[in-house]
């Protein structure tokens, strides 16, 4: 919802900074929801300690017991095993994966540490593997529309990562190492300790690898060598009931050995919090977020030392936020909130560092209005300083209708602010042929440049059109589902559907003298994923645990849709030669997406050996890649299909000593590598580089 009132958001803040400390004043007896003594209990869905049971949005769990049985160690890998979530490849050869939920790509999940956001996506995508999990606590993954809460980016949902808290008084870690298949060799060391009111924990991380091939008829590798390493410090200070201080730092740094080139990245933030309580029932956050992401990558001519490709990137956000939190007596929890993000960017490919602020303010109220009602309000307005306002409702509700069955909605409002590069980029590509891209506030002054140059041959869009300004790609989501729970049986159903308007898409300006075309931005493209979602969960042994999901999905774009509908879609079947008319059961639907994902994962514990195995399955039904055929859809009759393939992960663990434990596992043990069809003729391209060994040794003091 576009909103051109920025003074609401000044008017929201003075109501909130004047009912703050009125509300504060008050003295109630302390509700078991702001305790911490519940079993899987999470903060992200509403801000505020909730038992994950009782919730009424769809919310995934990873606790950190099934991290480490799992033995991966980066996130990349777990969130690829959860019901409704994809790491789907690139259509690009190196391109990297990008996470998916319920069909939505990942330039709209929002991904935070600690509650705060990360940056660092220079083409949409945010490279997962950056993340180390050795020092996680938790990950905690809401499907559906968050911006009510978290703002742009959130509308498709949140991944928070939250890290481990100390706990013991004397000095406890530990040491890890995992090896590879590939030469991949992880080392993971953390230190923590709670003396008093002061606690900290430190973590250190080093990945390095031989990298992997993927396109073994090719020159190079898919995947170069590299190392990185991750570095992270966190204290805690209790200086009394009343107040409790939170610092973090986190430090990345990744190498790539690049033929003929470099590659290098780096990730750091600062984060600061104080937690003020007011009385038993009110309290205050008060948060400073820093963050700076970095890249510098540049390619030369092996043969004159030219440079090819110099990208530099380098990426700030500052952000403060005050939150308060109100417990009203035990019947409902009302959360004010007000921030303020400057982000700035200096990039090789935009003519100048660039700018842009937003203010903006939340509120919400978790209620139940008896005793089997749960009810949850909440609102988010952002104004920003280049598109135009945004205000994000959401509703949610869950009902008890048994002591074990419950039904449960949300429907809310979502987006995504038009990022740096389609609001600024300014390039020209020499190399590829002169093909030229330009963001939508530098189009209107880049395209008259062209035209005094004499470089336009034809103007596709009138000048007067130029440098209209996007607006905010936004969406509205609606989950419905019922839970069951009962002794040693949970499940979970849930249906969705996201519904997109004013996806931002490219355009043609104009096509130059040179035979090609100047491309920028326009916000065109509706689309909507849905589909259902089947979770369940059985204790067959006191130390055998079963799980296993299901995702049903579908994702088409309405105006296709709709052209197809009116006959005016053709494509040419290849085995009788002719070009016939498409209908509705040709359409696949959006890239991607597979209409069929299934995840079992079964845990056993043998505590007389002191021992544990577990098996973990994931299957991907075919999707497609790209159209083909030259129709701008994807249909059955493409050749652009990667088959459906399944995953399966195995390891075992032991512990010795009590303190060392050893874990041998496989990951891919069917040995998948699959056909990508975007190779070239007599080329091979592959899925998946194939089956991984590793052997990890763990000590814990």
């Amino acid at each position: 919802m576009n909103l051109n009132k920025n003074n609401i958001c000044y008017y929201f803040l003075l109501f909130f900074l004047g009912m703050a400390p009125l509300i504060g004043q008050t003295k109630k007896p302390k509700d078991s929801i702001l305790t911490e003594n519940l079993d899987e209990v999470v903060v992200t869905a509403t801000r505020t300690v909730r038992q994950l049971s009782s919730l009424p949005l769809p919310v995934t769990l990873i606790p950190k017991k099934q991290l480490q049985r799992s033995g991966v160690t980066r996130l990349d890998d777990i969130l690829n095993e959860q019901t409704g979530i994809v790491m789907t490849p690139d259509a690009t050869i190196g391109g990297g994966e990008g996470v998916q939920i319920q069909g939505i790509a990942s330039d709209y999940v929002l991904v935070l540490i600690d509650g705060v956001p990360v940056v660092g996506r220079s083409a949409g995508n945010l490279d997962l593997s950056r993340f180390a999990i050795g020092n996680i606590k938790q990950i905690e993954i809401v499907k559906g529309p968050s911006s009510s809460l978290f703002g742009s980016e959130a509308l498709g949902g949140v991944i928070n990562i939250i890290t481990e808290k100390p706990k013991t008084e004397d000095i406890s870690g530990q040491v890890g190492h995992r090896s590879e298949t590939f030469n991949n060799q992880n080392t993971t060391v953390s230190i923590s300790q709670r003396k008093g009111k002061i606690g900290y924990s430190l973590f250190a991380d080093r990945l390095s690898t031989d990298g992997f091939d993927l396109a073994p008829t090719q020159e190079g590798q898919t995947v170069n060598p590299f190392f990185n390493y991750t570095f992270n410090g966190r204290v805690f200070l209790d200086v009394s009931e009343q107040w409790r201080f939170f610092g973090s730092a986190r430090f990345f740094t990744q190498e790539f050995d690049v033929p003929s080139g470099t590659s290098e990245e780096q990730d750091s933030n600062a984060h600061l919090r104080i937690d003020h309580k007011l009385s038993d029932t009110s309290k205050l956050e008060y948060e400073l977020y820093y963050t700076n992401y970095q890249t510098n990558e540049q390619t030369l001519d092996p043969i004159n030392n030219e440079i090819l490709l110099d990208n530099d990137f380098d990426q700030t956000l500052i952000r403060p936020e005050l939150r308060f939190n109100h417990n009203f007596s035990g019947t409902g929890t009302l959360t004010l909130g007000a921030g303020y993000n400057f982000e700035n960017l200096d990039r090789s490919l935009f003519a100048e560092r660039v700018s842009f602020d937003s203010q903006y303010v939340f509120a919400q109220y978790d209620f139940k209005p008896t005793e089997k009602l749960n009810l949850i309000l909440g609102a988010r307005f952002d104004n920003h300083s280049v598109y135009n306002s945004q205000l994000s409702p959401k509703l949610s509700a869950r009902y008890d209708i048994t002591s074990n069955f419950a039904i449960r909605g949300s429907v809310g409002n979502g987006f995504k602010a038009p990022d740096f590069r389609q609001l600024f980029l300014d390039f020209t590509n020499a190399a590829g042929g002169g093909y030229a891209v330009f963001g939508k506030e530098v189009e209107s002054a880049a395209m008259q440049r062209l035209l005094d140059n004499g470089e336009i041959a034809n103007l596709v869009v009138a000048q007067d059109q130029l440098g209209d300004p996007l607006d905010a790609e936004s969406s509205i989501g609606y989950n419905l589902g019922v839970t069951y729970k009962k002794g040693k049986f949970s499940s979970d159903v849930n249906f969705f559907r996201n519904d997109f308007q004013n996806l931002i898409d490219t355009r043609i300006l104009a096509s130059r003298t040179n035979g090609q075309n100047v491309f920028g931005y326009i916000n065109r493209e509706s689309v909507y994923t849905q589909g259902m979602e089947v979770d369940f969960k059985y204790r067959v042994l006191e130390n055998l645990r079963i799980s296993a999901g299901y995702q049903l999905l579908y994702a088409f774009d309405k105006q296709k849709e709709e052209a197809i509908a009116n006959g005016e879609v053709f494509a040419r079947n290849n085995e009788t030669l002719q070009t016939v008319r498409l209908t509705s059961d040709d359409y696949f639907g959006l890239e991607n997406r597979s209409r069929h994902t299934l995840n079992f994962k079964t845990f056993y514990e043998i505590p007389a050996w002191d021992a544990n195995a577990n098996l973990r399955v994931v299957y991907r039904s075919r999707f497609g890649l790209t159209d083909r055929n030259g129709n701008d859809i994807i249909d059955t009759l493409d050749n652009a299909f990667v088959d459906g393939f399944a995953l399966v992960n195995l390891s075992f663990g032991k512990t010795f000593f009590k303190h060392y434990e050893v874990q041998l596992g496989a990951n891919n043990l069917l040995n998948f590598t699959g056909n990508n069809p975007l190779a070239g003729m007599d080329q091979e391209l592959l899925i998946n580089p194939g089956r991984l060994f590793f052997a990890r040794i763990n000590f814990q003091f």
